[in-house]
């Protein structure tokens, strides 16, 4: 980038990734010759499936000086321990478990977790469900926010929910009124591109050129730039992902105290999300069009939450689960749903932007604003999408349910990545799973934390009658003491209504 000249970034596409990109680059390059423009249509609403993060959007907003007090309100948010699953197998004791986000105090509490499930794989009958040896679970259990107070100084990881139109809404703001984005509101009709296959300006309604150094495809599902313009494949997980529909729903708030959790029920043919804001409640089917039809899909969910006879309007999606082959093309990166979609089981999809933003900003200044770099970055990005893809597509392939032909169709499916056969192969043989995921690099997107919870959770352990009592010296925990470091932890945390309350 020469420093006289001023380098054009366009932005097509709004949304929460565009505005979350726009934000992210207008700050990390505020003191750089960068102009960033966002060009939305305003005849193309947002997808806004899911309305649930990881805790790395809590790194999004501290990076930009955001303080919960000034967005959560404007955006009906509140705060997430983590994930209940209900229903996900048949295995008496585990219908239900979290997946909590990790705390400072997991170190207390986490190799005996480790030591309980390996001793519980082979044979021993240790109390190994996940939910006893996390604060998280308490937290989400006793309806606690997961701020401490002051006297407590421990941190607890934690995620959001909210209303992903309002969140678009709120960054548009920052972007425009305090990061100098330029915000245009145009249809484009066609992209030109130059002599050397790059894209140089897009074409407007009304015959405008918006030209640019650099393009960012926000555009959604229909990705315009990249696989369109640039003619990128599309790579589909749909031998991994059987899921590509869903049908969304909102209900009134029906807590006397706001949940802090997520929660995932298994369905016929999918699962359903509950997720809670300070305004509504979200609800959800996410599920397989190749087992059951949109109106069946539509009323199971009606019925799954009570209202059957109700004329609350459905909105049904369709999704494309899967990645583009590169991210990163010529003069033109993808993010959100342009590069690609995971289904909403672990509300990754902000996570990958922002990740995909913050490695791209890295590579292109190392590569002094060229795509010198961009083959590394796309091997990184690749293999993240890849290792979300076998933790969710791990959730399926270990399901405990025999009641219909997709639940089967799941825990039968043998396109499984060497990975994830490789995870699977260690649980049950009883090997060493922190080793294993080590030695396959892979705790980068799941830590050995989420692999236990997720197949301890589900009770793949060897059938209570083949267990026997651990033998005398084996260093097995005393769960009551746990207990107690737990409860005592949870003291420290207020409910999460009052911790709300806080931020108006």
């Amino acid at each position: 980038m020469s420093p006289e000249k001023l380098f054009r970034i366009v932005i097509l596409g709004g949304g929460t990734a565009g505005w979350m990109t726009a934000n992210l680059m207008a700050h990390r390059w505020r003191d750089k010759p960068v102009e960033i423009i966002v060009v939305e249509s305003p005849d193309i609403g947002i997808i806004g499936v899911g309305e649930g993060s990881t805790p790395q959007l809590r790194e999004f907003f501290a990076k930009l000086d955001i303080a919960e007090n000034e967005w959560m309100p404007c955006c009906s948010a509140t705060y997430k321990n983590g994930i209940s699953f209900y229903g996900w197998t048949e295995c008496p004791g585990f219908e239900h478990y979290f997946h909590p986000f990790p705390t400072v105090l997991d170190d207390h509490t986490v190799p005996f977790f480790y030591f309980h499930t390996r001793a519980r794989r082979t044979g021993r009958n240790v109390h190994a469900h996940p939910d006893r040896f996390f604060l998280p679970a308490a937290l989400a259990r006793q309806r606690l926010g997961p701020k401490p107070d002051k006297n407590f100084p421990f941190d607890v990881a934690y995620g959001y929910h909210f209303d992903a139109h309002l969140v678009g809404i709120f960054l548009q703001k920052h972007a425009t009124q305090k990061l100098n984005v330029t915000h245009l509101q145009y249809t484009i009709t066609h992209v030109n591109k130059n002599a050397n296959g790059e894209i140089s300006s897009l074409t407007t309604s009304d015959d405008q050129s918006i030209e640019g150094d650099f393009f960012i495809d926000s555009s959604g599902f229909r990705s315009a730039l990249l696989q369109q313009a640039l003619e990128e494949p599309f790579l589909s997980f749909k031998d991994n992902l059987f899921n590509d529909s869903a049908v969304a729903m909102p209900t009134t708030c029906d807590d006397d105290v706001i949940l802090c959790e997520t929660r995932a029920v298994a369905l016929t043919n999918g699962w359903a999300w509950k997720i809670p804001l300070t305004n509504r409640t979200g609800n959800g089917y996410v599920y397989s069009s190749d087992f059951i039809s949109d109106d069946a899909a539509e009323t199971e969910l009606r019925t799954h939450l009570g209202l059957l006879d109700s004329d609350v309007p459905a909105r049904r999606l369709k999704m494309n689960v899967g990645q583009v082959s590169r991210h990163w093309v010529k003069n033109c990166l993808a993010v959100g749903l342009a590069q690609g979609f995971i289904e909403p089981l672990e509300a990754t999809a902000l996570h990958i932007v922002q990740t995909t933003v913050e490695m791209f900003m890295a590579a292109f200044e190392d590569g002094e604003f060229t795509n010198t770099k961009a083959v590394p970055f796309n091997e990184a990005i690749a293999a993240r999408f890849n290792g979300i893809r076998d933790y969710i597509v791990c959730h399926y392939r270990m399901n405990g349910r025999k009641d219909t032909d997709y639940w089967r169709a799941n825990a039968v499916n043998q396109n499984l990545s060497h990975s994830l056969k490789s995870i699977m192969s260690c649980w049950f043989t009883g090997g060493d799973l922190v080793a294993e995921i080590e030695g396959q690099n892979i705790g980068q997107y799941y830590a050995p934390l989420s692999w236990h919870c997720l197949l301890a959770g589900y009770g793949i352990f060897p059938e209570d009658d083949k267990l026997q009592p651990p033998e005398a010296g084996l260093d097995i925990a005393n769960m009551q003491k746990i207990d107690t470091f737990i409860d005592s932890c949870a003291l420290n945390f207020e409910s999460h209504d009052k911790m709300l309350s806080r931020l108006k």
